[in-house]
């Protein structure tokens, strides 16, 4: 005995020196790689992963948010996750943190990276993890040339098989670079590296996208080639018989944008697409026209709160949160690309309005079409690419037919539109053309797979999620078929007589399951596990509990246990027998991915068209047809934003809120630029970004929050709004707004929307109003777009008087009432109106917000007495530039008289020698007066 103990300790001894070898050899190797910052190693073990050293810790605190998950292994910090806690980790790591992930497999010292994903790719990991915005990545080759800027730009979303390119000319800034990224909603963007002091150009534009929230990722130069770039698209591309001209243009529009040729190069190494050939004649190509959408830059997209930020609690305080309605995956997508890319065509803008305003009035229509046609679609794009990448199962080929079993439904519910009431054709027309005829021609595309489904899989069997071929299909199956049916037939008899011998209810209390590590097996709840007692060497066989779980307990009989390991040997069997069958339905399903992936685009369009008729028709006041006119608008129809009672949907819709509305009135050539003052807190900010938001909201398609409205196509929005800096970056607040404003001030056109909002509060007061000032009037002079300017420079209402820019300048103001003081307090009280009113603010209300928020008495008060003493000795200093400019003004006339009586009564009689002597001496003879003149001076300068 005491030779076994000795033994088994030797061997635990051995066993864990063994272990801590093998840990410590794997902390060397892992202590030889380089550290690279973003990037997250995480390594594959047989039923979990782990992560080490500096990555531990930052998973520990991040998932954890303890240090008590890390454990330590041969000197070094380690976390492990299971697979569950491995997917959420990747979501928010990828989605959220913009890191890059590699995935290593292998064992001791020897491990090789299996997968890398990073924001803009997701496909090695795209079975893990589920992409809620289209990853797309953008590789960027720029050209210098006589001070123009040659940007050329490959794009592509792996999850979507797409490939895009463009090249286009833009300013030093960068501005239609970032705009183009805003667009396509770029996570990722490509460059070559770099010398920053050699290339500063190119490092500008590094920034611009870096400063946009896109990672980065910096390549070797020699990636960038156009070399066999073209032979390798040609092996991507779907080419099909009918679309052989089509294609070649695309192939003759690629070989002549020689900077997109580099940088489709670079995303085709990047993604390595040409070493799987399941990507070849897959890849769909297009060219994207950067005019062809509204531009929108960074700071837009923040100042209109497009997008839901990390940490908004309710999901209407982002335009996305308020407008997703959406009832399919492929919906909200498309939700998300629409709000970067508004619409700039019309004729595009009225058809979603005339679909639109079809589907408000018809509420019975919305829910039809939701409720009975789009919620059980799946994600038909997800399922396209595992068709795609060899991966897709039964199931996928089932889910293919239930998409094709709801379209008969979605076209009867939309079908009502034809027999509508009072319902202008243009409007039915808009219905039929966008979506029953598409929806009809798809339908009948999809026959033969509806049939393919129907003649080969058990459908009977999806209730018990379960996804077979039909067993009459083949007779080895159909016998397999008939043994297991023999088997389900005795196990219901097994589950009727342990009913009765334990004398518990057969449907409500004794469930038959089949569980997925037990097999076939009962369960009661644990209250009802009492009948189970004494009842070991019963007649049925003999209970055997098996476990016990929050579920209830487990237990089976040598009868159902039996069975049960029948059941699994003849499901094997079947399963192997259909595999060689199910291939082949799955590769004849295959072949329908071009029509599903258009019958997904459609279903998208209309989820998202039904979301805008939701959000329109359920607002706490419904939203208005805005009535639109085109940049070029006919001859007496004056590019104007007209909105009457506009409110900001988000605000609007919080709980609590009774939002006060406010009108606008921009019109080109009269009140052109809007100039805001008034009190903190008085809405101000509010009333400048519901009008971006409006316009924004009427280009994608969507009704709008007014009484009225009518809008003229704007071609970007432009925003300067809210003080942030990025210390990581190195940009301070004051920098960063004038990078923001560099932006407006180089991309806005006539046909812009401009909103700022507390320009130059980030440095002094004299340079800040100089900057407003000169910001302001060049825009209203030189670029003569609609603006608007909320500011706390009282002076810079002044603008309305100029006299060459003065009457396209419309002074407003948000109105707040002072009362009257309290006898013990001795403060006013003041009440934020929140409406806005023309005219100027005819005073501060700083002390006065500071009294709101209970600023102590002393500080108050200290205030108080600075801002007065400032005041007067401002009142001061004006009365003394005021009297010692009359005395200059005195000097000059002096000088002048006596230059006056020197030349004589008619100075032509005098040559033009003797007028500037004459004058030298007068300037001689008041020398000690001129001397101390600014006036004198400055005309002197001229």
């Amino acid at each position: 005995m005491t030779k076994t103990l000795i033994r088994h300790v030797l061997g635990q001894k051995q066993h864990q020196m063994a272990a801590d070898r093998d840990d410590q050899r794997f902390a060397s190797y892992y202590n030889s790689l380089e550290e690279t910052e973003g990037l997250i190693r995480i390594f594959e073990r047989p039923d979990y992963y782990t992560c080490h050293g500096a990555n531990a810790t930052f998973i520990a605190h991040s998932v954890y948010k303890t240090a008590s998950a890390l454990k330590h292994y041969g000197g070094l910090a380690s976390v492990s996750m299971s697979p569950a806690v491995l997917k959420a980790f990747l979501k928010d790591a990828l989605h959220n943190k913009s890191l890059k992930i590699e995935i290593l497999t292998g064992s001791g010292s020897n491990w090789k990276v299996s997968k890398r994903a990073s924001p803009g790719n997701l496909q090695d990991i795209d079975d893990l993890i589920e992409a809620e915005t289209p990853p797309v990545i953008m590789a960027v080759k720029i050209s210098l040339k006589q001070d123009e800027r040659l940007v050329g730009v490959s794009f592509a979303d792996a999850s979507a098989k797409s490939l895009g390119i463009s090249e286009f000319i833009d300013n030093d800034i960068y501005s239609n670079l970032e705009a183009f990224a805003i667009q396509l909603g770029v996570k990722e963007a490509i460059f070559p590296i770099i010398d920053r002091a050699k290339e500063p150009d190119m490092a500008k534009a590094i920034d611009t996208l870096d400063r946009c929230g896109i990672i980065i990722t910096l390549r070797k130069p020699s990636e960038f080639s156009s070399k066999d770039v073209e032979s390798n698209l040609t092996k991507l591309l779907e080419s099909e018989p009918d679309a052989d001209s089509s294609f070649k243009s695309t192939i003759l529009t690629l070989s002549q944008l020689k900077n997109a040729q580099a940088a489709a190069s670079a995303i085709l190494e990047y993604l390595s697409l040409m070493s799987d050939p399941s990507n070849y004649g897959n890849y769909k190509l297009y060219e994207h026209e950067l005019s062809h959408y509204m531009k929108l830059d960074s700071s837009a997209l923040k100042a209109l709160n497009l997008m839901p930020g990390l940490r908004d609690s309710n999901k209407t305080m982002s335009l996305f949160g308020l407008l997703n309605n959406c009832k399919t995956i492929g919906g909200t997508r498309l939700l998300n690309q629409w709000l970067k890319q508004p619409l700039m065509d019309i004729e595009e803008i009225q058809t979603r309005h005339n679909i639109l305003d079809t589907f408000i009035v018809n509420s019975e229509l919305r829910n039809a079409v939701q409720s009975d046609g789009l919620k059980s679609i799946p994600d038909i794009r997800r399922m396209c690419r595992r068709f795609q990448r060899g991966n897709a199962t039964l199931e996928d080929v089932v889910k293919a037919y239930q998409v094709t079993t709801r379209l008969p439904v979605l076209i009867k519910a939309l079908d009502h539109v034809r027999v509508s009431e009072g319902k202008p054709n243009i409007y039915i027309e808009a219905i039929e053309s966008v979506y029953i005829n598409p929806l009809e021609e798809r339908m009948t595309a999809l026959l033969k797979l509806q049939e393919l489904v129907e003649n080969t899989i058990d459908l009977d069997a999806l209730d018990r999620h379960e996804y077979l071929v039909r067993s009459d299909f083949d007779e080895s199956l159909k016998a397999a078929r008939q043994e297991i049916d023999k088997l389900r037939d005795l196990m219901s008899d097994i589950h009727h007589n342990v009913a009765d011998d334990l004398g518990i209810d057969v449907e409500k209390k004794l469930k038959l399951e089949q569980h997925q590590v037990y097999g076939w097996c009962f369960r009661v709840t644990r209250a009802d596990s009492s009948c189970l007692r004494g009842k070991t060497n019963s007649k049925a066989g003999g209970y055997s509990e098996i476990s016990t779980q929050k579920a209830g307990v487990y237990f089976t009989t040598s009868a159902l246990s039996k069975a049960s390991q029948e059941f699994q040997d003849l499901t094997r069997d079947y399963h192997k027998t259909q595999s060689g069958l199910a291939k082949e339905i799955i590769g004849v399903s295959a072949t329908y991915i071009p029509v599903l992936e258009s019958l997904s685009e459609l279903i998208s369009h209309l989820d998202v068209m039904i979301a805008f008729a939701e959000a329109s028709a359920n607002a706490p006041i419904p939203y208005v047809r805005p009535k639109m006119h085109a940049q070029s608008s006919e001859e007496g129809n004056t590019a104007r934003i007209v909105l009457k009672n506009a409110r900001h949907p988000c605000l609007e819709a919080q709980d609590g809120v009774a939002f006060i509305p406010n009108d606008v009135n921009l019109i080109k050539g009269e009140a052109e630029f809007g100039i805001i003052t008034g009190p903190n807190m008085g809405g101000k900010s509010t009333y400048i970004r519901q009008v971006g938001v409006i316009t924004l909201l009427a280009q994608i398609g969507c009704f709008v929050p007014c009484d009225e409205a009518e809008l003229t196509v704007c071609d970007s929005i432009l925003a300067r709004v809210g003080a942030g800096d990025s210390q990581l970056k190195g940009v301070s607040t004051f920098m960063a707004e004038m990078l923001e404003t560099a932006t407006i001030l180089k991309s806005a056109t006539a046909n812009s929307l401009i909103i700022i909002d507390e320009l130059g509060r980030g440095t002094s007061t004299y340079d800040g109003f100089g900057l407003a000032w000169a910001i302001s009037r060049h825009i209203v002079d030189k670029i003569h777009c609609f603006g608007l300017f909320a500011t706390h420079f009282h002076e810079l209402t002044r603008l309305a008087a100029d006299e060459k820019v003065g009457h396209l300048v419309k002074n407003l103001h948000v109105a707040a009432h002072i009362g009257g003081q309290d006898s013990e307090t001795s403060k006013e009280d003041i009440t934020l109106l929140y409406k806005v009113e023309p005219g100027v603010s005819d005073q501060s209300f700083g002390i006065h917000v500071a009294e709101l928020v209970k600023f102590p008495e002393k500080v108050i008060n200290m205030a108080k007495r600075k801002a007065s003493s400032l005041e007067e000795a401002e009142r001061n200093d004006s009365e003394a530039e005021s009297e010692e400019t009359q005395k200059e003004y005195e000097v000059m006339r002096e000088v002048l008289k006596s230059w006056r009586d020197d030349i004589g009564s008619d100075p032509r009689s005098v040559s033009k020698e003797q007028l500037l002597d004459s004058l030298k001496r007068q300037i001689k003879k008041h020398k000690t007066d001129l001397d101390h003149s600014v006036l004198f001076k400055e005309l002197a300068a001229i």
